[in-house]
């Protein structure tokens, strides 16, 4: 099982890199999936603009886009690409620190490939539920 975070063009000061990794898994374990192989690439919104039109067809800025690659439903190997430029745009947006607004992206990608989405008011609602339950169990 591995878990690896490559900045792709940009500067990351991203803490506790084995404390996080453990925390990812537990979050999977505790969600009941399976995990193989996870990577975050964290990277600007140029880059993620051009994967976000070129697999997804979307011509927007995200903050995160989520792949699923295996073929297992109940084992993850996954791609979680990540805009460090709208994770300091939304922390300032959100009041927060850039530091929780990262993890709540980085646990956000995590709760996707769990098998949570964000398309209905509903679904948002309990993935924010869920976020929140992440950053309160990491940040104590």
């Amino acid at each position: 099982m591995a878990i690896n975070f490559a900045p792709h063009e940009v500067k990351l000061n991203l803490k506790n890199k084995t404390r996080l990794k453990a925390f990812i898994k537990d979050l999977f374990a505790r969600e009941g999936q399976g995990l193989q192989n996870l990577q975050y690439v964290f990277c600007t919104d140029e880059y993620l603009l051009q994967i976000n039109q070129e697999f997804l067809q979307h011509d927007t800025l995200t903050d995160i886009v989520t792949f699923e690659l295996g073929e297992d439903p109940d084992v993850t190997e996954g791609e979680i690409y990540i805009s460090v430029d709208r994770v300091k745009e939304n922390a300032m947006k959100f009041g927060v620190t850039e530091e929780q607004e990262l993890h709540r992206v980085i646990f956000h990608g995590a709760l996707h490939l769990c098998g949570y989405k964000d398309k209905t008011k509903d679904q948002s609602a309990l993935m924010r539920e869920k976020e929140n339950e992440c950053l309160e169990l990491y940040f104590g």
